[in-house]
């Protein structure tokens, strides 16, 4: 039986809940964040903002200079989570495979609901009606037959739209063909240049494209991988949230048995940024870190360290990670690390310093990597990486298993 994939997408979720609040905001620029003259970033931007080249990740100053007009308004997570947590049990509803991206998406595997539902255009529909009927907001969805797809449909109709992509394999490939490859999750600035010397710049340009030569330009790993996507393959499960509202984490299955320290803690370095990216995706503070590493022999052991204050920075978290990995003697070769966060606050609380008082306090750290998750965004995952980095599969999951895509924010 063929998949039905649905990637529901709210439309400038943020901005569109305060729009939503205030009346008087409604047809304006809105961006969300911190303030026209603080150190920040833009956090969300409303269609009208965006008109101006405002996006997130943005330094409000900068937004305010492009567009001074603006109604700049704070963050408030608890009515956005509560706007999200409405949207989700709507999308619980009509399939319990749901697996959450960020905060305002979502993928669904709506193939076991159709005979109740109706086709994935139908539930769509659903979806979409319910959402606004309940929330007073938008949605935008992609219909198709597996995440990638389903992913980049979502966005060709935006705002409020559903975008449906066919089943058949010869018209998914007609289908991708004219769009560029900046289009593809995961395809950033700096692939774009690499592609375009060998005179690719369209999906179905890659279609066409000599593997041998692709691998020349960019490794054979990531030739194969594009190509996959290129024809619309996409083998990967959506996966139902677990706990989400409780911890959040991520794993890395090692292909050997490792028994080097410092692989262990560049891998571990990977993980805290994944999961800081997802902290800030769902404008989440931390409380609590835990560290999981698995033996050789599968014994498992756990530590967990609570922080001076909630944060989502990549710095606070990866140096608290790098204490706890300390204070456990490597004893055997290592199978599995982890890293997750746990207690979460909303974000904007009152700022203490972290680790004494040197400068480096936790708006300064939070932009930063807010900063670098813009870039990230842009320009691909290994456009900037620490010194200590290593190349890892960041999308291994617990059992070791992977995904044939980066998660946003994820």
């Amino acid at each position: 039986m063929n998949r039905t994939i649905l990637h529901v997408d709210m439309d400038a979720f943020f901005a569109s809940v305060e729009q939503r609040d205030r009346p008087e905001l409604r047809g304006k620029p809105v961006v969300v964040g911190s303030g026209p003259n603080e150190r920040g970033v833009v956090s969300a931007a409303s269609y009208e903002a965006r008109e101006y080249g405002i996006h997130s990740a943005m330094p409000s100053r900068e937004a305010y200079k492009r567009c001074p007009q603006a109604a700049f308004v704070p963050v408030d997570g608890q009515k956005y989570r509560l706007a999200s947590k409405i949207v989700f049990e709507i999308f619980e509803r009509f399939t319990p495979l749901v697996e959450g991206i960020s905060i305002d998406e979502a993928f669904l595997d709506v193939s076991g609901s159709r005979h109740l539902f109706g086709d994935g255009p139908a539930i769509a529909e659903q979806i979409r009606a319910a959402i606004f009927a309940e929330t007073q907001l938008t949605a935008s969805v992609g219909v198709a037959p597996n995440k990638f797809l389903a992913k980049l449909a979502s966005d060709m109709d935006k705002p409020n739209g559903v975008t449906i992509v066919p089943d058949a394999p010869s018209d998914i490939i007609a289908f991708l063909a004219p769009l560029p490859v900046g289009r593809m999750w995961g395809v950033g600035a700096v692939t774009q240049e690499k592609l375009a010397t060998v005179g690719i710049h369209t999906i179905g340009d890659l279609q066409s494209c000599s593997r041998a030569e692709l691998a020349r330009r960019i490794g054979a790993h990531a030739a194969e991988h594009l190509q996959l996507l290129a024809r619309g393959q996409d083998t990967r499960d959506v996966e139902e949230e677990r706990d989400r509202e409780k911890s959040m984490s991520r794993e890395h299955t090692f292909a050997k048995d490792c028994t080097s320290p410092e692989r262990i803690q560049a891998v571990l370095g990977n993980l805290v940024e994944d999961v800081g990216r997802r902290l800030r995706a769902d404008e989440r503070t931390a409380k609590v870190v835990h560290l999981k590493l698995r033996w050789r022999s599968f014994k498992t052991l756990t530590r967990q360290q609570a922080l001076q204050a909630a944060c989502c920075d990549d710095q606070t978290l990866r140096e608290t990670a790098e204490q706890l990995l300390a204070l456990i003697p490597l004893t055997e070769p290592v199978r599995l690390i982890g890293f997750g966060v746990s207690q979460f606050e909303e974000p904007g609380g009152e700022q203490l310093l972290l680790f004494g008082d040197d400068s480096r306090n936790v708006e300064k750290r939070e932009s930063l990597s807010r900063s670098l998750d813009k870039i990230r965004d842009t320009f691909g995952d290994t456009s900037i990486q620490r010194a200590s980095a290593v190349r890892i599969d960041r999308n291994a999951d617990e059992d070791g298993q992977t995904d044939a895509l980066p998660r946003k924010g994820t």
